[in-house]
């Protein structure tokens, strides 16, 4: 291949790489928007829950906290109906929260003053969220609203961000440079937002890679495939813990308000249905706490006569995670595992959530993941003026269709690849594959005319 030859094949790569680029962000703009604004709200659910409900999720300690079924009770007092779950004060100053299922259907959380047994108030049941307005945000984040597609957006979104960041250093490679554009030098118009553009994928595409991915668990596609094949290989929730105890078909995530995810698909165990009552949740509690469940853990009432009790926590450390299943009649241990008791890949998809949602390290890893949301919005803001301020009037402006195109092999498998790995980014990649085809035999056959 003669030199020539060699740089008319890179400068169409390079063309065919800038479109692709180019579509692709443009496409899923709206998406990664979407992301990184709730996303960086949601890393701060606790701080803006305790904030905005600060006189129900606060009390003042005096003396010893009444026991469970006496807070209990004072919830149902002042809100009959059936109760779900219950979790005990996280800590002295914090109130009791009782799950109920009410009698007209719908289920709130009564939040109670563990001291006096006052029921301070309630709120509608939003599981992990805390609060409706933070369930809110979680559902807009997942795309929740639409159903089964958003969620299959939100996954191609996922998978193509880390695609945009490594055709986007691809990009910015130097070619007869010495190094790329590592500060922003431009003053105003459009090499301003470009420089801003660079620079800033360049220092935070790390940090977007992790969250795209770390994020993909949550997906139904990816994630469901992830989680057989690190089951399969006994590398995510190992077998062997119901060999010995029934099990229902009702999923762990359909029992409690959090559980590890890893966990979220296996079945609940039974219990050995029997004519003497169900242990009191007295009792329960006190069973759980001398095993050692952290505070902050939630106990899920049995679901039927064959139901069991639940403990379950998942805590900022997620080495001290937990859950804990109980026969409802003999108060046996049925299932006790944490962390340590998961597959490798089971503890890697743990650790990887738990990061991304800004509790591992406290508020140095919500900073730096804020930053992260903030830097993926200015990626956005100013791929968006880029492309407005460069495109022809009344036209879209995409980069043209190369003529050569003599792409390598290389970059054939990796697209490959990609699409392998993100079933919907290559799903996504076939239509905009056949778009380019139409696009351009169209285009030939104008030319001919």
């Amino acid at each position: 291949m003669t030199e020539q030859t060699k740089t008319a094949a890179g400068a169409a790569l390079y063309r065919a790489v800038w479109r692709w680029h180019f579509i692709a962000g443009l496409v899923i703009l709206p998406f990664v928007l979407i992301l990184a604004v709730t996303g960086g709200i949601y890393l701060f659910k606790d701080e803006i829950n305790d904030a905005a409900y600060r006189h129900l999720r606060f009390v003042e300690a005096s003396g010893a906290p009444l026991r469970p079924s006496q807070i209990t009770a004072a919830a149902l007092e002042a809100h009959p109906g059936e109760i779900k779950s219950y979790s005990p004060a996280a800590a002295p100053d914090r109130s009791a929260e009782v799950d109920i299922l009410g009698e007209d259907g719908l289920k709130n959380t009564v939040f109670v003053d563990p001291y006096s047994g006052a029921v301070i108030g309630s709120l509608w049941e939003s599981g992990p969220a805390g609060s409706p307005a933070m369930l809110v945000v979680r559902k807009l984040h997942s795309l929740e609203y639409i159903g089964w597609f958003g969620n299959r957006l939100i996954e191609a979104a996922a998978g193509w961000m880390v695609l945009l960041v490594g055709t986007g250093i691809y990009l910015w490679l130097p070619r007869g440079r010495k190094v790329g554009t590592v500060t922003v030098k431009a003053k105003r118009g459009r090499p301003l937002w470009r420089d801003l553009h660079a620079v800033t994928g360049l220092y935070t595409g790390v940090f977007i890679v992790f969250l795209a991915l770390t994020g993909l668990p949550w997906s139904s596609v990816w994630g469901g495939k992830f989680y057989d094949y690190s089951y399969a290989l006994g590398l995510g929730m190992p077998d062997g813990y119901w060999s010995n105890t029934p099990v229902s078909t009702q999923p762990v995530a359909d029992a409690v308000d959090r559980a590890p995810w890893i966990m979220e698909k296996q079945p609940m165990p039974l219990s050995e249905v029997s004519d003497d009552p169900a242990r009191p949740l007295d009792v329960v509690v006190e069973t759980v706490e001398n095993l050692g469940i952290v505070p902050g853990y939630a106990v899920s009432m049995p679901n039927g006569p064959e139901g069991v009790f639940t403990a379950s926590v998942y805590p900022d450390d997620i080495t001290y995670e937990r859950v804990i299943h109980l026969d409802q009649y003999t108060g046996e241990v049925l299932y006790d595992a944490g962390l340590e008791d998961l597959g490798t890949l089971g503890r890697w998809a743990e650790w990887g959530i738990s990061v991304h949602m800004g509790q591992e390290w406290g508020l140095v890893n919500q900073i730096i993941l804020l930053l992260a949301c903030l830097a993926m919005v200015l990626l956005c803001v100013s791929a968006a003026t880029m492309w407005w301020k460069r495109r022809p009037s009344g036209a879209l402006g995409v980069p043209q269709v190369p003529t050569d195109w003599r792409i390598p092999r290389g970059l054939l498998v990796m697209a490959i690849a990609a699409g392998l790995f993100f079933p919907l980014v290559g799903l996504s990649m076939l239509v905009l594959a056949g778009i380019e085809l139409v696009l351009h035999f169209t285009g030939r056959q104008q030319r001919m005319a």
